[in-house]
Protein backbone atom coordinates (compact mmCIF):
# COMPACT_ATOMS: atom_id res chain seq x y z
CA UNK A 1 0.00 0.00 0.00
CA UNK A 2 1.15 3.79 -0.78
CA UNK A 3 1.89 5.91 2.25
CA UNK A 4 -1.48 7.75 1.40
CA UNK A 5 -3.45 5.39 1.82
CA UNK A 6 -1.97 3.74 4.84
CA UNK A 7 -2.33 7.22 6.54
CA UNK A 8 -6.06 8.53 6.22
CA UNK A 9 -5.63 11.42 8.23
CA UNK A 10 -4.60 12.96 11.82
CA UNK A 11 -6.55 12.97 14.61
CA UNK A 12 -7.13 16.44 16.18
CA UNK A 13 -8.91 16.36 19.54
CA UNK A 14 -8.36 17.97 22.83
CA UNK A 15 -6.49 14.78 23.70
CA UNK A 16 -4.38 14.10 20.75
CA UNK A 17 -3.40 17.97 21.47
CA UNK A 18 -2.26 17.88 24.54
CA UNK A 19 -0.23 14.78 23.92
CA UNK A 20 1.25 16.45 20.87
CA UNK A 21 2.49 19.29 23.51
CA UNK A 22 3.13 17.30 26.22
CA UNK A 23 4.68 13.40 24.85
CA UNK A 24 5.60 14.44 21.48
CA UNK A 25 2.80 12.36 20.21
CA UNK A 26 0.31 12.52 17.60
CA UNK A 27 -3.02 10.58 16.76
CA UNK A 28 -3.63 9.57 13.05
CA UNK A 29 -6.84 7.41 11.36
CA UNK A 30 -5.10 4.48 9.88
CA UNK A 31 -6.22 1.73 7.10
CA UNK A 32 -7.46 -1.21 9.23
CA UNK A 33 -5.39 -3.63 7.47
CA UNK A 34 -1.65 -2.06 8.30
CA UNK A 35 0.93 -3.04 10.29
CA UNK A 36 2.97 -0.85 12.90
CA UNK A 37 5.70 -1.60 10.89
CA UNK A 38 3.77 -0.07 7.51
CA UNK A 39 2.25 3.11 9.94
CA UNK A 40 5.94 3.84 11.09
CA UNK A 41 7.20 3.86 7.34
CA UNK A 42 4.63 5.65 6.50
CA UNK A 43 4.65 8.76 8.89
CA UNK A 44 8.42 8.75 8.10
CA UNK A 45 8.14 9.39 4.45
CA UNK A 46 5.02 12.16 4.56
CA UNK A 47 6.15 13.96 7.11
CA UNK A 48 9.74 13.44 7.00
CA UNK A 49 10.26 12.87 10.80
CA UNK A 50 11.89 9.63 12.91
CA UNK A 51 9.45 7.45 14.58
CA UNK A 52 10.01 6.38 17.76
CA UNK A 53 7.51 4.02 18.82
CA UNK A 54 3.88 3.24 17.32
CA UNK A 55 0.70 2.02 19.34
CA UNK A 56 -2.49 0.85 17.66
CA UNK A 57 -6.35 0.54 18.23
CA UNK A 58 -8.96 -1.02 16.73
CA UNK A 59 -12.07 0.97 17.57
CA UNK A 60 -15.47 -1.14 17.86
CA UNK A 61 -18.47 0.59 15.58
CA UNK A 62 -21.11 1.81 17.44
CA UNK A 63 -24.58 0.29 17.33
CA UNK A 64 -27.49 2.91 16.25
CA UNK A 65 -31.44 2.78 15.63
CA UNK A 66 -33.28 4.00 13.03
CA UNK A 67 -37.01 3.93 11.67
CA UNK A 68 -35.66 1.58 9.35
CA UNK A 69 -34.21 -0.66 11.43
CA UNK A 70 -30.63 -1.10 13.49
CA UNK A 71 -27.21 0.14 12.14
CA UNK A 72 -23.71 -0.04 12.84
CA UNK A 73 -21.51 2.48 12.13
CA UNK A 74 -17.89 1.18 10.59
CA UNK A 75 -14.89 -0.09 12.93
CA UNK A 76 -11.71 1.96 12.37
CA UNK A 77 -8.12 1.59 13.37
CA UNK A 78 -5.71 4.13 15.34
CA UNK A 79 -2.35 4.78 15.56
CA UNK A 80 -0.73 6.76 18.19
CA UNK A 81 2.67 7.86 16.94
CA UNK A 82 5.41 8.91 19.12
CA UNK A 83 8.24 10.62 17.81
CA UNK A 84 12.12 11.45 18.29
CA UNK A 85 12.44 13.65 20.89
CA UNK A 86 14.20 16.49 18.71
CA UNK A 87 11.44 16.50 15.87
CA UNK A 88 7.67 18.04 15.56
CA UNK A 89 4.48 17.54 12.97
CA UNK A 90 3.14 20.78 12.43
CA UNK A 91 -0.31 20.10 11.75
CA UNK A 92 -1.91 23.22 11.70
Amino acid sequence: MEPTQIIKKPLITEKSTWESERHNRYAFLVDRRATKTQIRSAIQSIYSVRVAKVKTQTRKGQYFRTRFGPGKTTDWKRASVQLHEDDRIELF
